[in-house]
Order: structure tokens, then sequence, then C-alpha cells
């Protein structure tokens, strides 16, 4: 679908989005009963986010760092990361998904914002994108500025639509349901660019070698895992996990393994506890 400019909605405020519940990973109910039982965890992610969560070509495996954190979580709630099952959802799936428990968590490269909040509850943030613009090389686009007039791709139900209708008013905008989809239609010349979180675009861009990244980052995207509201055990035993990772080393080796191309290997972000 296209659309020309569209007012957004004010934002809801709910001070800092990013705070969560404290870590416990003892912490026992409804939810966690429900998944201990089942003796699965059912995770919500998609499989045309290349470097987050995909599926390997070579081996059929649905794999990435979204994937990664999640088998984490199945690792210290059913003792085996093995123990996952799938659900492919679009972005505009995401929160529908939690809220009728199709899934019990949400991997998909979820920003954490106050709006969402208001339907779904969060982890920490495990990790801090940051939205840029993808383009053909040789396109003469070198920043958001460049892209008044211009056709812009961008997933429906995302926080990077948002913030595109904000930072350039004057792009035509293409929703699509996944990213894959951007990259057919920018391959097609049928837009000038993609704009999303550099994740995503990274990982695009490992596809084509004719794209690149441009311009500076529009602004930040802290991401949560994604939890049905009111399951607050289940909430600190994800965090609890996130702790875990942080602190052992699998956060930053997964980081090696799947996102060195985003630069050098940063620290994990400092998680923050509501008090």
């Amino acid at each position: 679908m296209l659309e020309s400019s569209v007012a957004t909605p004010p934002a809801p405020d709910c001070g800092d989005p990013t705070a969560s519940l404290p870590p416990d990973p003892n912490a026992t109910g409804p939810a966690i009963d429900r998944i201990r039982t089942r003796g699965r965890l059912i995770v919500g992610l998609d499989t045309g986010s290349n470097l987050m969560s995909y599926r390997d070509t070579a081996t059929g495996r649905i794999t990435g760092f979204d994937v990664d954190t999640a088998r984490e979580i199945a690792r210290d709630l059913l003792g085996d990361p093995d123990l996952v099952d799938y659900r492919i959802l679009s972005s505009a799936e995401r929160e529908k998904a939690l809220q009728d428990s199709t899934v019990d968590i949400v991997a998909k490269t979820m920003s954490i914002t106050c709006a969402r909040r208001e339907k779904v509850d969060f982890s920490t943030e495990y990790f801090r994108a940051q939205q840029r613009v993808l383009v053909v090389r040789g396109s003469g686009i070198r920043s958001a500025a460049d892209l008044a007039g211009r056709r812009v791709c961008i997933v429906e139900g995302t926080t990077s639509l948002l913030r595109m209708r904000e930072v350039q008013p004057s792009a035509s905008i293409l929703t699509v349901p996944s990213w894959a989809d951007c990259l057919v239609v920018l391959q097609q010349q049928q837009v000038d660019a993609v704009s999303t979180d550099d994740t995503i675009l990274a990982g695009l861009a490992s596809q084509d070698p004719y794209l690149e990244l441009v311009g500076p980052s529009l602004g930040s995207e802290p991401y949560g895992i994604g939890i049905r509201l009111g399951s607050d055990e289940l909430v600190r035993f994800v965090n609890a996990t996130l702790e875990r990772i942080r602190s052992d080393g699998t956060w930053t080796a997964l980081y090696e393994k799947y996102l060195r191309v985003l630069g050098p290997t940063p620290s994990p972000p400092t998680p923050n506890y509501r008090k």
C-alpha cells in the first residue's frame, strides 16, 4: 500500500518504557506453569530478518541473534535450548499473538515503546538498534533529507514507519508485510529506499552487493522480548536469563556470531528495573 504524508498520533507517556520488573530465576506462576506443562516454549518471530531471525539455506534451521536469545530462555526454563516451537509472525501481528496467547514470547526486533506497553509487557532491553536508510549504490541518496518526494519501503506495524513519517513527511511510503518484500521492491526499482533498524538493513545488504546503508541514525530502537500483559512471573524469569547472558559472555558471543557487520562488539545494554 502506497501512502503519502499521514499525521502521526501523539505517543502516550509512560516515563521510561525500557524499565522492567527485577529478575527472578526462580519465578513461578500460571504462564511459566503452562510452558513447563507443555514442555515447549512457543516463540513468535519471522524468517525474513537476516542476522536476527532467518532460515539458514544450508541447514534449513531458523537461526539469528533473536532466535538464539530465545533459545537461551528455553535453556533456563526447560533445561534444553532445543525445546522451542516457532510461530511465524508479521510485525503487525506481534501484539495480538501475545494477547491471545498464540505465542509465549515474541523475539522479533520488537522495539519497546509506551504505546506498545499499553497492550503487552516487555523484558529489559537486550539490544539497541539504530534506524537508517538502505539504497542502491550510486542512487545519490545520502540521508533521510534526500527522501523528500521519493518512495520508501517500510513494513506495516513498525516504529520505523512512525519515525519516517516524522523525519521525512514528504516521502511516499510503501507499506508491505515483510522486510523481504522491501528487498524485492528495492531491487526492482519500485522504491528508492528502505528504512528501518540497522540490524535488519545489514541483513538485507548482505544479500545484494549493490546495496548500501547511508546517513546517520534517525533514532534508536531498544529491543525487548515481548510478553503477554499480566505475566509478571515470566517477565521476571526472562529478565533473569538476560542478566545471565550479559554476564556470562553469551550476549557477546551472539553479537560476534551474527552482528559484527554493524561494527566492533559493544557492551550489552544496561538493564533498567522498576523501583
